[in-house]
């Protein structure tokens, strides 16, 4: 029997951590400084734009006049500065020889705003930043297409991700979505695009762009949220292929009639690769290498060649476990499998030809 059943408490808090995360799309991060460097740079280049103005002010001090007594010595060339740069002016200090005031023109007044520049620049690169931010995401939004979907990125997902990224796939082409801002943290961290929100509903699976994805996968804690989000996606996606996770087998039919194209149960999977290993454990790695792709032996499906019309199961070049002959799946063995025939795809054990440095599967477990 399928429980989805929330308890208040739980109901309570997951709203709450809803209004505490804000529901967004974010993209991988480049390397920026750290903030205690940036503010000494900006602190030192302020202060050589004022010694350097306290020093052509002193250089040229008998151009200027003090209301007070007349003449400008050091002590009133760095007061001088100061004001100016800071755009106090009180003006007991004025520039009254044509060159002073030439100076002013020419090079006060450029240090001037470059100063305001140099206190300012924290505000102006946060505008920058957001400017180049929304720039970004509005070119990765038209650019996307038949990307793959990552709901929950824990264990499961991680390792899920490992796979496909051994057979290619590019990480431009993953979008991650996880309720957790720290998670979706890392996943940018890794280069992922991420989606930080409730997978069950539409508009942050809409963020994550589903609708034009051509896969999607379910990996998440509990098998309730596997179901809803499978809803969701599937009401979003008709055409996508779908695979969940499950924890319970017997949720599995369930996840099944809500659109998932395969269902994976995660404790029953691992209870017979056990049981396996307990009988024959070079049989259990055996397994575990099939399953693990970009190491030893892969298993794949590929299309029945040319070549290969025509020919019985057992006449390819690589060992066929199953041939899937529309939406049937025949065994090797099944008399019915030969002779293949070219619109037919083949379930094959092969060398495995690594494409791409998988991702460290680290994080939290499931």
């Amino acid at each position: 029997m399928f429980h989805v059943k929330l308890h208040g408490q739980d109901a309570m808090a997951r709203g709450a951590e809803e209004k505490l995360v804000s529901r967004r799309v974010t993209l991988p991060r480049r390397i920026v400084e750290k903030p205690i460097r940036q503010v000494t740079k900006r602190l030192l280049m302020a202060l050589f734009v004022l010694c350097l103005t306290v020093l052509i002010v002193y250089l040229d001090r008998d151009g200027y006049h003090d209301n007070a007594n007349g003449s400008v010595d050091f002590l009133d060339s760095v007061y001088y500065a100061t004001v100016t740069l800071s755009t106090t002016g009180y003006g007991d200090i004025v520039p009254h020889s044509d060159s002073a005031r030439l100076v002013n023109i020419l090079l006060i007044t450029p240090l001037r705003v470059l100063f305001l520049i140099i206190l300012v620049g924290t505000t102006l690169e946060v505008l920058t930043e957001r400017t180049r931010e929304e720039w970004r995401l509005n070119r990765w939004r038209k650019n996307l297409r038949e990307h793959t979907v990552v709901v929950g990125f824990g264990t499961k997902g991680r390792s899920a991700l490992q796979t496909l990224l051994a057979t290619g796939l590019r990480k431009e082409q993953v979008v991650i979505v996880d309720p957790s801002s720290k998670v979706i943290d890392s996943a940018n961290a890794e280069g992922f695009t991420g989606v930080v929100g409730d997978a069950t509903r539409s508009e942050v699976l809409l963020r994550a762009e589903v609708h034009k994805a051509r896969r999607i996968i379910i990996a998440t804690q509990r098998d309730d949220t596997a179901v809803l989000v499978t809803l969701t996606a599937r009401q979003l996606n008709r055409g996508a292929k779908i695979v969940a996770a499950v924890r319970e087998e017997e949720n599995a039919p369930l996840l099944r009639q809500s659109g998932a194209d395969a269902v994976i149960t995660s404790a029953s999977a691992a209870g017979r690769l056990l049981g396996l290993s307990v009988l024959s454990p070079s049989a259990g790695t055996v397994m575990e290498d099939l399953i693990q792709q970009g190491t030893g032996l892969d298993l794949i499906e590929r299309p029945v060649s040319k070549a290969e019309v025509g020919k019985g199961v057992r006449e390819t070049e690589d060992l066929v476990v199953s041939v899937l002959r529309g939406h049937r799946l025949l065994a090797y063995d099944d008399p019915h499998a030969s002779p293949l025939q070219l619109t037919d795809r083949l379930i094959v054990i092969v060398r495995a030809a690594p494409l791409a440095t998988p991702v460290a599967v680290k994080g939290p477990a499931e």
